[in-house]
């Protein structure tokens, strides 16, 4: 089986350079694969080094907590940090906690033997769905700590069916899971692993750090002033707009909107505020109207998000109407009911925020206009449904802390 899985990736490999001519992704792919051994010679002799690794830029965002830790309470540590995805590898080449940042090899025993014989890392951290058969091997080989964060499982992986064997033994040569819920414990135990523990996400960790540090967003501030109810809807995509135009159109005038859009270039702005009827402000430059004056103030510029749900009284989360919602956590982390479309069920967090009754789902805009009335026109479900979300990010933090005690033996600093 490891001859046919080896065949596998050499194919991909090689599919990788045929299509690097005429596809971007493929490009950077294949460029980037021949840097790795340049790069990885930076740390050629080094004793201590802490190896994280990302399929993405998703799953980075999970590392992220434990690599920000290490830094802080772990001196004299070398961190290593790879990508499979040129959409994490490119967006992240220059993180500056990390020592070297490069692509994973492709997972060939050679691939595995050599990047083990330059670097040696002392223990090695790999998130999510991150399972390589043969690099894996080649750690168990020479005892090193491997470690799967924030895992998650699925009973139809191929892990759990009779014929995943093989590659069963991948998880075996992990020496130990921190997985984010008891359903993948318990799909662990039915194939006799028992070395984890439920820790949760280490992402809810990076979101409360995140939330921790945000700065008052002075505009957003000055433009909720004196609402009666204020929605903020953030990542939006044009299906959420047609809703939220549609509402704050109809609705009183006590009632604003800040919109933070996924795409904030000139023509999609342009796009929304044809949508409008009602007085709106732009946070780069003026709409029709003063920020304390108007009925929605469009947050055309990026990195303010998560700082900006603050003001809301209740949050809409872009996406679920296309390929999948955006990040629910940063609003459900403010105490404040979070809505959406329904394409969610990709999405632990936003199943578990329904679950506990701080997360929503509408189909329409019937439902979604019955959704945000019910919560402008009573406060005790409001808050009711806010604390749900608030308690519930609040109850999954604490993985970093977890790992980095039993790792590395320290009571660490978030």
């Amino acid at each position: 089986m490891q001859f046919l899985y080896t065949i596998g990736v050499r194919l991909f490999s090689f599919a990788v350079a045929l299509a690097a001519p005429f596809n971007e992704k493929a490009k950077l792919l294949y460029k980037g694969r021949k840097e790795i051994w340049q790069k990885l010679s930076a740390l050629k002799g080094e004793s201590s080094v802490v190896w994280i690794h990302c399929a993405s830029l998703g799953e980075f965002e999970q590392g992220r907590p434990v690599i920000e830790a290490i830094r802080k309470n772990v001196p004299g540590k070398k961190i290593l940090l790879t990508f499979f995805s040129p959409s994490g590898y490119e967006v992240r080449k220059n993180y500056d906690l990390a020592d070297v940042v490069c692509y994973l090899p492709a997972d060939t025993p050679r691939n595995a033997r050599r990047l083990l014989k330059v670097v040696q890392p002392e223990s090695a951290f790999f998130v999510k769905y991150e399972f390589w058969p043969n690099l894996f091997k080649e750690l168990a080989l020479r005892d090193i700590p491997l470690y799967s964060i924030s895992s998650i499982f699925r009973e139809n992986q191929v892990f759990f069916k009779w014929y995943g064997k093989w590659f069963q033994k991948s998880l075996k040569a992990v020496t130990h899971f921190y997985v984010q819920d008891e359903t993948s414990g318990k799909l662990l135990q039915s194939i006799g692993i028992k070395n984890y523990e439920v820790a949760g996400d280490t992402r809810f960790d990076r979101v409360k750090a995140i939330v921790d540090a945000a700065t008052e967003v002075q505009m957003a501030a000055q433009f909720a002033a004196g609402a009666d109810f204020v929605l903020v809807a953030g990542s939006t995509w044009p299906p959420d707009e047609d809703l939220l135009c549609r509402y704050i159109n109809e609705a009183p005038d006590g009632v604003k909107l800040i919109m933070a859009p996924h795409e904030v270039h000139e023509g999609h702005v342009q796009e929304i505020e044809q949508k409008l009827k009602v007085p709106y402000f732009r946070f780069t430059r003026n709409g029709d109207a003063e920020p304390g004056g108007s009925r929605v103030l469009i947050v055309d510029t990026i990195g303010l998000l998560s700082a900006i749900y603050r003001y809301g009284q209740v949050a809409w989360i872009g996406g679920g109407f296309g390929k999948g919602i955006h990040n629910t956590l940063e609003a459900a982390t403010y105490g404040i009911p979070v809505a959406f479309g329904p394409e969610y069920h990709k999405f632990k967090e936003a199943r578990d925020l329904i679950e506990v009754g701080g997360g929503f789902s509408v189909n329409d805009y019937e439902g979604f206009f019955s959704m945000l009335e019910n919560f402008r026109t009573n406060d005790a479900r409001r808050q009711e449904s806010g604390k749900a979300a608030g308690s519930y990010v609040k109850s999954m933090c604490g993985a970093t802390g977890m790992i980095m005690e039993q790792v590395f033996g320290v009571k660490a600093e978030v």
